[in-house]
This record gives C-alpha cells, sequence and structure tokens, in this order.
C-alpha cells in the first residue's frame, strides 16, 4: 500500500517524509551530542576528481550518513537513509559529486575553488554516531617553466676558456612553488656547492672547456605536480672566439663612443664658429663704411 501524508497541501511520500526528519534529527544529534573527530587531508589538482573516503569503526552498522561542506560555505551535499543514495542538493557540487555504495564521496572534475574543510556524520542502527572531517585542497597544475641564460662580463682575474654563468627559472604565480636545479647526466650533482639566490630561482655556474655539452634542467613543483626546463648555457658563452679577434660587441663597444664623440665635437665646432664668422662680417662692413661717412676738415 502506497502512504502519504498531506503536509501545507502538498503530497509527500511517507518514505521521503520519513528521510527528511531523520536528516534533520541527525544534525540536531551531531550539535548536542559528543562527536568522534578524525582528521586528514587529501591533496588534487584542477581537472581532476578526488575521493573522500568514509571511514566506519569495526562492527559499525550503518544506517544513514550525511556528508557536508564546512568551509568556505556549509552546505549539504549528500545523504544516505536505508542504502538510499542522494546528491541533488544546491550546493557548488550539484552535478560533480557522486556517493558510492561505501559511503565515499567523489567530487570532480574540480575547480580552483573547491578547497575547503567537509565532514560525514554516519551513525548506526544503535544510534551510535561517528564524525569524520577532511581537509580538501585543490592546487593547479604546475605549468613549464622558463630558463633565462645571462653571462657575465669577463675580468683579468677570470681564467681563459672559462664562463661565469647565471640562470634564471621563471614560472607563472601559483601557489606553494619551489624551484630545484640537477645536471643531466650526473647523478650525484650537489648544487649545494653552487651559488643559489631568490629561493632557489637563479643559478650561478662557472663553465669550463669540459662542460661545453653539459645541461642543466629548472625543476618547478607543487605538492601534486611538477615540469621542467632543459638549457646547454656554455651555447651562450662567446669564449670560443679565435685568439686576437674581437667579436662585433667588443667593436661596436669602441667604435659607437668614439663616433658620437666626433660627431658632438663638429657640431660644437659648427655652432660656435657661427655667430663669431657673423659678428666679424659686420665687423669689415661697419669698418668700410665709415671712411665714407668721414668729412674733411677745412
Amino acid at each position: 500500500m502506497f502512504w502519504a501524508l498531506i503536509v501545507e497541501g502538498v503530497c509527500l511520500p511517507l518514505q521521503r517524509r520519513m528521510a527528511m526528519w531523520s536528516l534533520w534529527s541527525l544534525l540536531l544529534l551531531e550539535a548536542l551530542l559528543p562527536i568522534a573527530v578524525t582528521g586528514a587531508q587529501v591533496l588534487s589538482k584542477v581537472g581532476d576528481s578526488v575521493l573522500l573516503a568514509a571511514e566506519q569503526p569495526p562492527g559499525f552498522q550503518v544506517r544513514e550518513a550525511i556528508w557536508r561542506s564546512l568551509w568556505p560555505s556549509e552546505e549539504l551535499l549528500a545523504t544516505s537513509f536505508r542504502g538510499s543514495l542522494e546528491t541533488l542538493y544546491h550546493s557548488r557540487f550539484l552535478g560533480r559529486a557522486q556517493l558510492h555504495s561505501n559511503l565515499s564521496l567523489e567530487l570532480g572534475p574540480l575547480q580552483a575553488g573547491d578547497s575547503g574543510n567537509f565532514s560525514v556524520l554516519i551513525v548506526d542502527t544503535g544510534g551510535q554516531t561517528w564524525t569524520q572531517t577532511l581537509q580538501l585542497k585543490v592546487y593547479d597544475a604546475v605549468p613549464r617553466p622558463t630558463v633565462q641564460v645571462f653571462i657575465a662580463v669577463a675580468g683579468d682575474a677570470q681564467p681563459p676558456n672559462t664562463c661565469q654563468v647565471f640562470l634564471s627559472c621563471w614560472a607563472p604565480n601559483i601557489s606553494d612553488i619551489t624551484y630545484s636545479w640537477r645536471r643531466e647526466g650526473m647523478m650525484d650533482f650537489d648544487v649545494g656547492t653552487h651559488s643559489l639566490f631568490t629561493d632557489r630561482q637563479v643559478l650561478s655556474l662557472s663553465l669550463g672547456l669540459r662542460d661545453k655539452d653539459a645541461a642543466y634542467s629548472c625543476i618547478v613543483s607543487n605538492p601534486v605536480s611538477w615540469d621542467l626546463a632543459t638549457v646547454t648555457p656554455w651555447e651562450s658563452c662567446h669564449h670560443e672566439a679565435a685568439p686576437g679577434k674581437s667579436s662585433y660587441k667588443d667593436v661596436l663597444l669602441v667604435v659607437v663612443p668614439i663616433s658620437l664623440f666626433l660627431f658632438l665635437v663638429g657640431v660644437f665646432s659648427l655652432w660656435h664658429s657661427g655667430p663669431c664668422s657673423g659678428k666679424k662680417k659686420k665687423n669689415d662692413h661697419t669698418d668700410e663704411a665709415a671712411p665714407e661717412t668721414e668729412n674733411p676738415l677745412v
């Protein structure tokens, strides 16, 4: 026989009404009675799915369960009442939440704002309650970094056939990323023997001819993903030029200042000689006109 209740003109199945009463009873029970609480942290990244596992004490005969979001907003996500599963609640996970038969909650695909605290309240057939809280942290996937090579200007004290290099590694500003370096093909590469700056983003190296083919990788990582970029810094060094020959950069460093100096001298000479020559011509013209205006004495 199909039983129904008439409440304020709305006909609801008796089973659905009992489920709603049970739900409110569970929430009231959680607020009034001492709760066994356990905590765990779950890590995942944007675009993936994550499984929030519901642990149960030994011998616990589950009758009802409630999954909720506690932070950043308190929302009802999923319920189980005598084996009937329900996830169609209005929350930010609507359409992205799936409650499994073992009461574990699957969320996905995850978005950047899905990090937060979650809880599951379980009640056994004897009325005993068990609450478990979990913290979900969602990270962005680490993008491929960019490595730039900077060459220090060679000084008199620098040995020949050497190159002082600075490798600068950069990745877009995402949270909780770390930088590390490695030399490819060398298992015992000790970064500690080299100079590191700005939270390990810059690596200082002194290279010789034996390092012509050495490749260095910058590794960017966060707790759930990583990526790298590799460069061969000796390719940016200019110590391979023939002895006695200057590179075009060295020539420009000498020619450009001298040319600019000569140009300025020429401009200054023209500017200085122009007013002087005009004044001289004016004086000559005045001297020539003077005898014509003089009257002889009688």
